[in-house]
């Protein structure tokens, strides 16, 4: 009925991998040819390791060279393909910094393995309160690569994720009498103490990629374990504005456009499987361990007078196990325009200077998003 796509042939690739170019991509939608050239292509760029980007968009607002291109892939375990988001950076100097190391290798991973065997999504405290348990189903097994395609069905808060404004807020016009009389007296004390929560529609396709990437300012909380009373569990340690004026005190001020990341250590508690994986979130959630330290309201308050954005933890949730607490920590959060990653790891390994980034799979209307983050330095 019509063409086809124009795409490289075995050869292209074949000249691409001879030249030690590892990833290629296309505005198409699949790399090759149809019908015939397009498993060949494939076969020809694989074999050398080489990775590809499929149906992306926007390549022709890209300069012929010396932009940054990035494709971030959640990282899901055993998959042979990925949805993924692909974004550019573009403008010197901080384009050629970046391109200088990926092409040296100084990248560190900052996101946790998606297995339905880990302790990925929100089980909610006690039994059958779980959002949704994160499975995945493998269907159409390809001889010729000797591997299966895979469905995966998960909520958009599991693994390492994207809290857009719209997580906590409604849209505007909503009827705040439908919320149940015990979360209605949580925001009347909210408003009373800080104000009217607000609204809002920002849903994850509208957060600005440049919200989730800037230079990573990596505050220490790991003194705070321990802190809690065992008799007002579930609890959470509180993150306040002291530990975020002694971070400014030891490392300088916090700047408009960085990014803050809380370290705790706490996800490297959650790479077992059942049962003793229920030690991440389950433990804590029925007030059976301490939970992960969380930032309060005045906290995130402090952040957003600094010009930050976006906030990151290496703990499952930003704000921590204490439902009224937490719910306050997102109310501020949105309130106040920014966003939160969570379930971060690897933290440990950033250097004291390295760029933040995190892209979320771009799904409309979606109040979570899943996706990678790294860092380069």
């Amino acid at each position: 009925i019509a063409p086809g796509w124009p795409d490289p042939d075995p050869e292209a690739m074949e000249a691409l991998a001879r030249r030690g170019v590892m990833a290629a991509g296309s505005d198409s939608p699949s790399m090759g040819p149809i019908p015939d050239l397009a498993e060949p292509v494939h076969l020809a760029g694989l074999k050398h390791g080489m990775v590809f980007t499929e149906a992306a968009t926007g390549l022709g607002e890209l300069p012929e060279t010396g932009a940054f291109y990035c494709v971030l892939a959640p990282k899901h375990q055993g998959a042979v393909g990925s949805e993924a988001r692909a974004f550019a950076i573009v403008g010197d100097p901080l384009a050629r910094t970046l391109v200088e190391s990926a092409r040296n290798k100084r990248a560190v991973d900052l996101s946790v393995l998606l297995s339905p065997d880990l302790p990925l999504a929100w089980p909610g405290a006690g039994v059958g309160n779980h959002r949704q348990p994160f499975l995945t189903f493998s269907f159409l097994y390809m001889p010729a690569l000797g591997n299966h395609q895979h469905i995966h069905m998960f909520d958009t808060h599991s693994g390492t994720h994207l809290v857009p404004p719209s997580y906590s807020l409604p849209e505007k016009g909503f009827d705040q009498r439908t919320y149940s009389p015990e979360v209605q007296g949580w925001l009347a004390a909210y408003e009373k103490k800080y104000g009217p929560r607000g609204s809002s529609d920002v849903t994850v396709e509208k957060v600005p990629i440049g919200q989730t990437c800037g230079w990573a300012r990596v505050i220490d909380v790991r003194k705070l374990a321990g802190t809690t009373d065992r008799g007002r569990w579930p609890a959470s340690p509180e993150i306040g504005v002291a530990e975020l004026r002694q971070y400014e005190t030891q490392h300088g001020p916090l700047k408009e456009g960085d990014i803050v990341l809380f370290r705790s250590g706490y996800s490297e508690k959650c790479l077992e499987p059942s049962p003793r994986g229920k030690a991440c979130m389950s433990d804590p959630l029925d007030g059976n361990s301490e939970g992960w330290p969380a930032p309060t309201p005045e906290a995130i308050r402090y952040l957003s007078t600094k010009g930050i954005r976006a906030v990151g933890t290496d703990g499952p949730t930003l704000g921590g196990v204490d439902p009224q607490k937490a719910a306050a920590t997102y109310w501020m959060l949105g309130s106040q325009g920014m966003v939160a990653v969570e379930y971060l790891a690897n933290l440990a390994a950033l250097p004291e200077r390295a760029y933040f980034l995190f892209a979320a799979v771009k799904i409309a209307g979606a109040h979570g998003g899943h996706g990678r983050a790294i860092a380069l330095y």
